[in-house]
């Protein structure tokens, strides 16, 4: 059995799909591509496919992950093209890579966020990050089916930063899913995978609390990346490089050169 670990987008229209969408989209797709899928015992087998993390319904991405499990060998890349076709432009395979590491969910630890204000000053949001940033504790309140909820936002919150430059904004948006021809604040969000998980709407409302932050519509909202964050430089690494450094590396030592013959 083999592995393959995909890295798939949310992009335009379709960051309104739900996680069960794109399952339903994606063992489609599986199906069409004809894909030799592993699949469960039982009565009702299903495709193994281990999903990670996935983001908010309404929220684009860059940097979604899962797991699938075959029954004979792929090449990677080439699944990767034919996942890619088979799928709705927006939901986009960009890498695949055979699993030779153990533990992807695990170097899910942290997300980095872009998160578009349209119709905020950029001097107002740097003010309001500020407030953010100073206070020792930010709680929200989320309602859940159990009822509303109370939590500290702060804690999770690794990084909040306002761009305010011409380049800033040209080099960091360029991937998010609104245009960019229109004023608005920009913000850059790390946040750590905690329990209970502390969402971008969740920082939104904490910067409405500490500073009065309210946007006159939605954010729109885009995780450009998730991974294992690095303590030391705080950044939040890739979480495909162990297995593309595992392909890379040589499988066994190299032989020894032959004694030389005796004269």
């Amino acid at each position: 059995m083999q592995r393959i670990r995909l890295r798939y987008t949310k992009r335009g229209r379709l960051r309104f799909t739900s996680h069960r969408d794109f399952q339903r989209a994606f063992e489609r797709a599986l199906r069409r591509a004809e894909v030799p899928m592993a699949y469960s015992a039982g009565f009702t087998p299903h495709p193994k496919v281990s999903y990670a993390n996935a983001a908010p319904t309404g929220t684009g991405s860059e940097a979604e992950y899962l797991e699938i499990a075959l029954t004979r060998a792929c090449d990677p890349q080439q699944l990767r093209v034919l996942l890619d076709e088979s799928l709705p432009a927006g939901l986009d395979v960009v890498e695949a890579v055979e699993a030779r590491t153990s533990g992807l969910a695990d170097r899910l630890t942290a997300s980095v966020w872009e998160l578009r204000l349209d119709g905020v000053d950029p001097a107002e949001a740097a003010r309001a990050v500020a407030a953010f940033d100073a206070a020792e504790a930010v709680e929200v309140q989320r309602t859940t089916k159990n009822g509303v909820r109370t939590f500290d936002a702060r804690p999770a919150v690794v990084h909040l930063e306002s761009l305010d430059t011409a380049d800033e904004v040209e080099t960091h948006s360029s991937r998010a899913d609104r245009p960019t021809d229109q004023p608005c604040a920009i913000l850059r969000l790390v946040v750590r995978h905690v329990t209970p998980a502390v969402r971008p709407d969740d920082v939104l409302s904490g910067l409405r609390a500490v500073a009065d932050l309210a946007p006159p519509v939605p954010a729109a909202v885009t995780r450009l990346a998730q991974g294992l964050f690095d303590e030391e430089t705080g950044t939040v690494t890739d979480p495909l490089a162990p297995d593309r450094e595992a392909a890379t590396a040589p499988t066994e030592a190299e032989p020894a050169a032959a004694a030389p013959a005796p004269a």
